[in-house]
């Protein structure tokens, strides 16, 4: 009886063979196959494979990242553990209920995987992530901008006339982590990647200053970055 994952052929297998060494003499489909026994086979493939196997999505992996990031910071041991290490290794848990309709590789992909795994975190939980670890962060412009959790410390990247009059760090987990904040040109490259915006507006701020006042002569650069108005456009066209 072999009940397995057939990687040449991509598929799942269960059949009663009779053979001689390697030779085949006689193949049948099994009319039927125990759940456990396919759950096996299969974990062992995703396992072996890794799990890019799976349909993990970047906001998956970002809410991967937002669990973990308030599991370890807060030490709370209620919160469940979605390192990849720890996935992979207690598949039978979490992913093994689900596997029953898969027998082709193309099957993986049809999971619903996001429901399968916020379904590790409680009701309250995911209020909870959502209020320490939230998506998206408003700054003082008034845009909104999505948080990059896969990195560490998150990564906020605006653009620098959009935190004008910002002191303060931003920081989630009530403040307990500062974030990577990336200050960007009006082009959106990278012109400061700081932790401490206070520092910044007061030093090395005016060398920036320096070199993109020419560059872009239509966006704001003061002379005091701390007391300005932050904006998201350019400056007002003067009226004739």
């Amino acid at each position: 009886t072999i009940v397995e994952w057939d990687s040449k052929a991509k598929r799942f297998i269960a059949e009663q063979r009779e053979q001689i060494g390697s030779l085949v003499l006689s193949c049948s489909k099994l009319a039927k196959v125990p759940a456990d026994a396919k759950q096996e086979a299969l974990i062992k493939y995703v396992q072996a494979s890794g799990l890019e196997t799976l349909p993990f999505t970047p906001e998956l992996r970002q809410w991967q990242a937002r669990v973990e990031l308030v599991r370890t910071t807060t030490g709370n041991k209620a919160w469940p553990e979605v390192s990849n290490e720890h996935l992979l290794a207690t598949m039978n848990d979490w992913l093994g209920p689900y596997l029953d309709p898969i027998n082709l590789l193309s099957h993986f992909k049809k999971l619903d995987l996001k429901s399968i795994l916020t379904a590790l975190l409680t009701w309250e939980q995911n209020q909870q992530l959502n209020i320490l670890a939230p998506q998206r962060l408003q700054v003082p412009s008034g845009s909104s901008y999505a948080l990059d959790y896969t990195t560490t410390p998150p990564v906020l990247a605006v653009k620098l006339q959009e935190m004008f009059g910002c002191l303060d760090t931003p920081a989630v987990l009530n403040g307990r982590v500062s974030l990577t904040v990336h200050l960007l040109s009006p082009a959106g490259r990278p012109v400061q990647v700081t932790q401490d915006l206070a520092g910044f507006w007061a030093s090395s701020y005016q060398d920036v200053r320096k070199e993109m006042k020419g560059r872009y002569p239509k966006h704001s650069w003061p002379e005091d970055p701390q007391n300005a108005v932050p904006t998201r456009g350019t400056k007002p066209r003067c009226k004739s």
